[in-house]
């Protein structure tokens, strides 16, 4: 593969400095241009020791406009990157859309480094690479460009200009393996890019392999690659696959007997005399109070998601829940039509940002399933971008779940008899007027649209590692308690 990178191309200083000055403004009237569209721009820029990734990184700077330019080094992961899933310092950094990040190694850099060191094996390498292309094919999808550049250099040229470089003083920071070692770790650092390359090149996000030999023809190469993938997303208009539908999962037909959903089994009848209810949940609460400290102890971090009806309780469920929890250990968050900042970026990174660290616990009172609820049913989402969402989502909880998170999904069911009465309710006393609104009751009308939406939501995210819990919520105290058990009984499992 690298032999294609071995042919000694140069550029004369004459045509470089030619060049040079047309490419900025191309450069900077195209990036003038991506700042009016959905375009978030991701340059990943790889490749063996010595290349001078830095060199490039500093000259794309130069050629371009700062202010829409962010670049980040991951460096030694930090104890809160350690405490997430791999993927969580990654969306941190994410560009918004309209501007360029640029990421040294980025998300490539662990599975490489783990490979080389033999801390990983092949089918250990091969999981993480699965994992980033889809990762990738995601992000792209949702309108972002990926760029990513593997720079290369002969063993000869990589051993000469190392030794050059450890003569400046400025460079004694740089340090590498010497001798036999050295050569081991470019053998080994080439082989494991041409799997990584290999593995994760496509047509959604390809990688370009530059000779880094000559920096001139080097620098030049990426900036007129880079010129040139961004004009031609700026001429296509719109992420590939733009209005495809990558699922051909069908809704509910229209007969009767075939409409009946996972929610039409729930016993609605369930409920909890007040002796009782006081009973369970008192000891409920004091049971998950000594879990939740148990848990810290051994770092186990929980998320819970409600979901539900309008007014099926889910603030009433959360409030018993968290009283059961000291306030140092937990937060809520409430989510509710997304920012200016949060639509900036995919629509899973404003919950990326909320993923609990370890002994900690996140309560999402609504979630990451509005892509496929409420977005679906109203149309805020196109169609292909909420039927992809249903795998987005289960990598994404996998994600979770293989950090060693918890993960608890609630699903508060009420009859479409006991909703109407409990808006009438909160019409008629006053300290709950507020949260009645004219768009519940016009959610209200979409009831046959949200029990399809919610009957595939359940059937195609109720995984093995993060299954559903249906509430019957008809009675409050019935889900309140049911609530409360449950998260218990999955806490215990996990830390016992």
């Amino acid at each position: 593969m690298f032999e294609a990178a071995e042919l000694g191309r140069k550029v004369s200083k004459q045509t470089y400095k030619e060049a040079v000055p047309r490419l900025r403004a191309d450069l900077l009237e195209a990036q003038r241009r991506l700042r009016d569209t959905d375009a978030a721009v991701i340059i990943i820029v790889e490749g063996v020791d010595g290349v001078g990734r830095g060199e490039v990184v500093n000259c794309l700077n130069t050629w371009l406009d700062t202010r829409g330019v962010e670049t980040h080094a991951f460096w030694e992961q930090s104890s809160d990157q350690l405490q997430r899933p791999p993927l969580w310092r990654y969306w941190q950094s994410m560009p918004r859309r309209g501007s360029i990040g640029i990421f040294f190694g980025g998300w490539y850099a662990r599975p490489i480094r783990q490979r080389i060191h033999d801390e990983w094996d092949e089918a250990s390498l091969h999981e993480s690479l699965t994992r980033i292309r889809d990762f990738e094919s995601m992000l792209v999808v949702d309108g972002a460009l990926i760029i990513k550049f593997w720079f290369h250099l002969t063993r000869s040229e990589q051993k000469a200009r190392l030794k050059q470089r450890l003569k400046d003083p400025a460079s004694r920071w740089y340090r590498l393996p010497k001798g036999k070692d050295q050569t081991i770790r470019y053998q080994r650092l080439v082989e494991t890019g041409e799997r990584v390359i290999r593995e994760t090149d496509s047509g959604l996000a390809p990688w370009y392999l530059i000779e880094a030999t000559d920096p001139r023809y080097r620098d030049l190469t990426v900036g007129r690659t880079l010129l040139d993938a961004i004009n031609e997303r700026l001429q296509a208009g719109g992420p590939p696959h733009e209005g495809v539908s990558l699922s051909h999962a069908p809704s509910l037909p229209p007969e009767p007997s075939a409409r009946v959903t996972v929610l039409d089994h729930l016993d609605m009848t369930q409920a909890l005399e007040k002796t009782d209810y006081k009973k369970r949940l008192a000891r409920a609460q004091a049971r998950l109070r000594d879990l939740t400290w148990r848990a810290k102890d051994k770092g186990v971090a929980m998320v819970i998601v409600f979901e539900g009806w309008d007014a099926a309780g889910k603030g009433g469920a959360i409030r018993r829940l968290t009283s059961g929890i000291d306030a140092r250990l937990y937060r809520v968050v409430a989510v509710a039509a997304p920012t200016d900042e949060e639509r900036a970026h995919h629509y899973l990174w404003r919950f990326w940002r909320y993923v609990p660290p370890r002994g900690r616990m996140t309560v999402f009172d609504r979630s990451w399933y509005g892509r496929v609820l409420v977005e679906r049913v109203e149309g805020f989402a196109a169609e292909d971008r909420w039927r992809r969402a249903y795998h987005e989502i289960n990598d994404f909880e996998e994600q979770l779940v293989e950090h060693d998170i918890v993960l608890v999904k609630f699903w508060l069911h009420i009859t479409e008899e006991e909703q109407l009465e409990r808006f009438r309710e909160r019409e008629k006393v006053a300290y709950k007027q507020h949260k009645i609104t004219d768009e519940d009751w016009r959610n209200r009308q979409q009831r046959e649209g949200y029990n399809a939406a919610v009957n595939e939501m359940v059937v195609r995210t109720s995984t093995e590692y993060a299954p559903w819990t249906l509430v019957s919520a008809n009675d409050k105290r019935f889900a309140r308690v049911t609530v409360l058990e449950t998260a218990c009984e999955r806490l215990e499992a996990a830390i016992s």
